[in-house]
């Protein structure tokens, strides 16, 4: 997958608009009750309607950038969720994600820190990420794939396989 850049010294005009829209609405979202239409109708807005039926995200959760962020079907997203979604963020069917979990699709620049290097995060259907796991960019973790709690996920991670660690490596076959 190829990486792209984001000179952040010349901010496009809709970048920073949804900066903001998506700000507001994670805050709007953090307060509002769960399980209610303000709540659905709001996570909804966030991510401009790309979340399947019956897929949930728990607050708090801090989104960046929700228009790049597609969820799959039955998707269930627990509570501390961070999505930095510059390089784009799919989540297919029936996934997992626990707790506190990290889904970061860009990063600095080593030399330039004002330039965001992106990559797309792509979580296949039927994974599961584990409390506190980060997923860094570039990653595609495999269907029925087992993230393990605090992994830190650096490479993408095979079908039917169990990760773990920091960096995260293959724990076990399923």
């Amino acid at each position: 997958m190829e990486e792209f850049r984001i000179d952040m010294r010349k901010p496009e005009e809709a970048d920073m608009a949804e900066g903001i829209r998506c700000a507001q609405l994670c805050f709007k979202i953090n307060h509002t009750m769960p399980y209610t239409e303000e709540y659905n109708a709001l996570v909804k807005e966030l991510f401009k309607g790309n979340i399947g039926e019956s897929s949930r995200v728990m607050p708090p959760m801090t989104v960046i950038r929700g228009n790049n962020v597609k969820i799959g079907r039955n998707v269930v997203v627990m509570n501390n969720a961070l999505f930095m979604a510059a390089g784009g963020i799919t989540i297919e069917d029936d996934v997992l994600v626990a707790a506190n979990a990290q889904l970061i699709s860009n990063n600095h620049d080593l030399h330039d820190h004002a330039v965001l290097t992106c990559k797309p995060v792509l979580l296949k259907r039927n994974c599961w990420i584990g409390a506190g796991a980060t997923i860094l960019p570039g990653v595609t973790v495999g269907e029925n794939a087992v993230i393990g709690a605090g992994a830190v996920v650096t490479k993408d991670v095979e079908a039917n396989t169990v990760v773990g660690g920091n960096p995260a490596r293959v724990i076990k076959r399923l």
